[in-house]
């Protein structure tokens, strides 16, 4: 079931009633969050380069979640495109490539990050993970100790791939980040899922493409509708991930306990308006199944990608 909204409507942010208020109101009593930003929302689309404004806007929302309260951890791209930039190399080709550049820009993203946290008095922690961390369970219960003790010291951890040992991202199959976010989500108990993206959130069409594309303002539940409105759809060029990752991501968020929102990362401000249960972005309400196994999910989906 879902509910659509005006473009005019969505951009004003207002609260009129609807099944979906209820929904966003409750956001603000969320305890721990997890965000996910792009390549596309970390860089300046002229050079390519780290937008540094718009990073210490981001460390500076998710600081202030923090200090709220809230557990908080930041899943964050742009590893290789950042490692392509400091070597000049216009386009990462091969596999080899991509590895090498993953492990240039991965320090260089880290030490800003550090930084700028520092610069509000917070520490922030590097996790790394791959398809093993998650399928395994020896590995996948480790990660899980780690992120709880960290969040205990009151650290945000900052998660990315690890794209410098694994091909399995690199083949697109997590997408982005979207979907390593979602299992980020389940694996820690997380209660809210904020993807931000270069999009709105969810249309009934691409509206790159489709002007007449319709706006989805709350999902109740996903259904094989929604699926299908994601298959086929592309990211950005920096970027990976499509419509149809993150409505992967929605299920696995949902499915573990969590309510999701994909909201545009144009303004990374928007974060602490969607806590405020403001109307950004596309709400996607938990719907926990006690019987959905996210590790067993993320196996499968990796053997259908590659079959």
């Amino acid at each position: 079931m879902v509910q659509s909204v005006s473009d005019k409507e969505q951009a004003s942010g207002g609260t009129a009633p609807d099944a979906g208020n209820a929904l966003r109101a409750g956001l603000k009593d969320k305890r721990r969050v997890v965000v996910k930003i792009g390549s596309s929302s970390l860089q300046h689309p002229e050079t390519g380069d780290l937008d540094y404004i718009k990073m210490d806007i981001l460390v500076r929302e998710l600081c202030n979640i923090r200090n709220q309260g809230k557990d908080v951890i930041l899943v964050t791209s742009g590893a290789i495109a950042c490692g392509r930039r400091a070597v000049h190399l216009e386009k990462a080709a091969t596999i080899s490539q991509k590895q090498a550049c993953a492990a240039i820009g991965q320090a260089r993203l880290m030490t800003t990050y550090q930084r700028i946290f520092s610069e509000y008095n917070r520490q922030a922690a590097q996790i790394l993970m791959t398809r093993n961390t998650i399928v395994a369970d020896l590995n996948r219960i480790n990660a899980q100790n780690t992120f709880n003790e960290l969040l205990r010291m009151g650290v945000v951890p900052i998660v990315n791939e690890n794209d410098t040992i694994s091909t399995f991202e690199l083949e697109d199959v997590v997408g982005d980040n979207d979907t390593l976010s979602a299992i980020v989500t389940a694996l820690t108990g997380a209660d809210l899922l904020i993807l931000l993206s270069d999009i709105d959130g969810l249309y009934t069409d691409d509206p790159r493409r489709n002007p007449e594309a319709e706006f989805v303002e709350c999902v109740d539940c996903l259904t094989d509708e929604l699926i299908r409105m994601g298959k086929g759809s592309t990211g950005s060029s920096v970027g990976t991930g499509g419509m149809e990752t993150k409505l992967t991501a929605a299920k696995i968020a949902t499915y573990s306990g969590a309510d999701m929102v994909i909201a545009n990362g144009g303004d990374v401000r928007v974060i602490h308006r969607i806590m405020e249960g403001r109307r950004y972005g596309t709400i996607f309400r938990a719907n926990k199944n006690e019987g959905f196994n996210f590790a067993e999910f993320v196996d499968n989906l990796h053997k259908t990608e590659t079959t």
